[in-house]
């Protein structure tokens, strides 16, 4: 028997070999479901102390060692990603440099390592799958903690459900309900996301949108709501936009002045928006915490504390924070801020260029490719919300991993249509 005709049985009795690609999928979800915090956050860690649960910290240690080997698989292919998507590499080896001025060293090195780490799962992620089958991870993964979060909260509203603060409102899996929202906001995108690639599965995908949107509800959660509202009204008005030159010019006219009310909201009269939202005009107290730590960046303009480590000194600069405010403020509740005091103006500025970047090429696709229905109201979701949230260069965080894979992906030459 000759080569050839062994290589013949072995195609007619393995006509797609598909394990590998298979596993990497399975692995990828399963490491997406432990960056969402789902589950293991509440049972292994305080919220206010993430660096005391030493049980937590040694889940990750595999996680990072298979996205290590998983890398090493195709190395050509993430350096090529790595190079188009250098400022994200940049904003990471900037907070493990940081660990040279840091205010605590340790827990520098500690966290800047995680946020390497993390930064390299997106990366990997962007690597090695194309927009549909990247979309379709995230679609099962969110699937996933969507039935979790039900289960949860249903049959075992002692742990799903809140009781003491904001009792009767829906957490899921995690620590608390704004959390369960939030996931479930994105959750939203994820599905209308996987749809717009997966004809097949199109309605199973759209169908998932109802119980997400329910959770969301059951959340209570404002800001998630307006989220979801995003998460549809986006790649509605994409949609929109591509069906001829009327609609187009109103789906953008009403995108630009959408954005634009927003972003004058937010940085000049907040209070106005809030309000709206049922919350109070100081934003929450977000901008007594605003007032205090510019005057700590002032401090340290250009490179900042140290990644992770301005609110963790007990007796540092976080102190006399909470002394003007009177209360242990345990973030900057805003993603730029946050990178301010990790890794100063520099930092901000290379975070800055990471997002207009993928910002940018996200518009540029407005009227072709599927992969705009997920990418362009994802970055508007995640550019609005880090006006209110640290959810810029987080270590092991699921918010971070997707913003990496995104942009990663938008730098990448446009894919060609299926």
């Amino acid at each position: 028997m000759n080569a050839l005709h062994r290589a013949d049985i072995w195609r007619s009795a393995f006509p797609r070999l598909t394990f590998l690609p298979l596993l990497e999928a399975a692995l990828a979800v399963l490491a997406i479901l432990l960056f969402s915090q789902a589950l293991l956050g509440p049972l292994l860690v305080d919220p206010l102390k993430p660096d005391a649960a030493e049980a937590l910290r040694l889940v990750w240690l595999p996680v990072y060692g298979v996205t290590l080997i998983l890398i090493a698989m195709r190395p050509l292919a993430f350096l090529e990603t790595a190079l188009r998507a250098w400022p994200l590499v940049l904003l990471a080896v900037l907070a493990g440099l940081s660990t040279f001025w840091s205010i605590d060293p340790d827990i520098t090195s500690r966290r800047a390592l995680a946020l390497a780490m993390t930064t390299l799962f997106g990366l990997w992620l962007a690597s090695r799958f194309d927009w549909k089958s990247l979309l379709t991870i995230l679609a099962v993964s969110f699937a996933i903690l969507l039935i979790g979060s039900a289960i949860a909260g249903a049959l075992v509203p002692s742990f799903g459900v809140m009781q003491e603060v904001h009792p009767g409102a829906w957490r899921g899996l995690w620590w608390e309900k704004n959390t369960l929202g939030a996931m479930m906001g994105w959750a939203v995108l994820a599905f209308v996301g996987a749809a717009a690639f997966d004809a097949k599965r199109r309605m199973l995908w759209l169908a998932l949108v109802i119980p997400a949107l329910a959770l969301v509800l059951l959340s209570t959660s404002r800001t998630a709501l307006l989220a979801s509202f995003i998460a549809i009204a986006g790649p509605g008005m994409i949609a929109m936009a591509r069906r001829d030159a009327a609609s187009s010019a109103i789906a953008i006219m009403a995108g630009v002045v959408g954005v634009s009310l927003g972003i004058l909201v937010l940085v000049i009269g907040p209070g106005v928006l809030l309000e709206a939202l049922g919350r109070d005009a100081t934003f929450t107290g977000r901008t007594d915490i605003w007032e205090a730590l510019f005057r700590q960046i002032r401090e340290r303009p250009l490179l900042g504390f140290g990644y992770g480590v301005f609110w963790q000194v007990e007796l540092g600069p976080a102190h006399w924070v909470r002394l003007e405010t009177s209360w242990p403020v345990p973030t900057a509740h805003n993603g730029w801020i946050e990178t301010a005091l990790a890794t100063g103006l520099v930092g901000v500025g290379i975070a800055l260029i990471a997002y207009a970047g993928a910002l940018g090429s996200a518009v540029m696709r407005l009227f072709r490719g599927n992969e705009t229905y997920w990418a362009l109201p994802f970055l508007v979701m995640w550019g609005l919300i880090s006006f209110s949230e640290s959810n810029l260069a987080e270590q092991n965080s699921l918010m971070w991993v997707m913003f990496t894979a995104t942009a990663a992906k938008l730098a990448q030459p446009r894919e060609a249509a299926p």
